[in-house]
């Protein structure tokens, strides 16, 4: 379970960077600030070499979040569900207990050993059909809408009306019927910002749209963090970080109530979204400049 969550963390980074690069520029001014490591910069690296240091590492993280948000953290998040799913469906058959697994009233498996979904020294009871199976090994298949036992070298008793039989097999497959396999959805996390932009669907556009504004939003941030990693107040700089950091808040529940107006309503009003937008930006940058001076 450890192994399939680990999948799901890059998701968790993209929506997160913005306040943790505002976080950091607080740490970061505490630290150098302490140690006058701050005034010493001044003292001996120009502005202009400054700036080209903070601008080479700034496109460093932009491309590092471009590539996670529309690359890695897509395939991951796709491992993560077939993952999800398919512990979904092994819960749905139940687990192997005393050597022994009995899916419903359907069938019941006894084994001398097991790895994974694959059982050996195999004595199987099919109920519905009266079957009686022996067989070297046997192993859990999902098909695409159902579960398979499939049996592998053995022996086939059937004892019901219909038929009396004993005959042998190399390979023998029983669906288990009225067992569904849960099947993969896919969600706006299994598309990069291209995909959700021409995907049909108008939420997954309308997620697209906010995709596009986060990278303006994290272009924003950066600058932000540019003034407070250099600003030399120790005293006043963590409220005004907080404040900062609440603004940064109110304006992504400002976007995220933009996107539920254009999921409801019916036109699209994707200029609107971006002009709102875009005023908020450019005031909280102008807010923060001036408060951060």
């Amino acid at each position: 379970m450890i192994y399939g969550t680990l999948f799901v963390l890059p998701s968790f980074i993209n929506p997160l960077l913005t306040f943790v690069i505002i976080i950091g520029s607080l740490i970061l001014n505490r630290k150098l600030s302490r140690s006058n490591e701050l005034l010493v910069i001044k003292q001996y690296f120009s502005i202009k070499k400054n700036l080209t240091i903070f601008l080479l590492t700034a496109l460093l993280v932009f491309l590092l979040y471009l590539f996670n948000n529309e690359f890695f953290s897509v395939n991951t998040y796709s491992k993560y569900k077939v993952k999800e799913l398919e512990i979904r469906n092994n819960l749905k058959l139940g687990y192997a207990k005393n050597n022994e697994l009995h899916i419903d009233n359907l069938v019941s498996l006894f084994f001398q050993k097991k790895n994974k979904d694959t059982f050996f020294s195999i004595e199987a009871i099919i109920y519905k059909e009266n079957q009686f199976i022996k067989s070297n090994s046997a192993e859990i298949e999902f098909s695409k809408s159902n579960f398979n036992v499939v049996f592998y070298d053995g022996e086939r008793i059937i004892l019901n009306e219909d038929e009396k039989s004993k005959t042998k097999f190399e390979k023998f497959v029983f669906s288990l019927d009225g067992e569904d396999l849960e099947k993969l959805t896919l969600d706006k996390e299994h598309f990069n910002t291209i995909g959700l932009l021409k995907s049909k669907n108008k939420n997954y556009i309308n997620q697209g749209h906010n995709r596009v504004y986060q990278y303006f939003l994290l272009i924003t941030v950066i600058l932000i963090s540019y003034k407070i990693i250099f600003f030399d107040s120790k005293n006043n700089l963590p409220i005004k970080g907080n404040i900062i950091f609440l603004i940064l808040i109110f304006s992504q529940v400002i976007n995220a109530y933009l996107i539920y107006l254009l999921n409801k309503l019916d036109s699209n009003y994707y200029k609107s979204y971006y002009l709102i937008n875009f005023i908020i930006l450019i005031n909280i940058y102008a807010f923060s400049k001036k408060l951060i001076k």
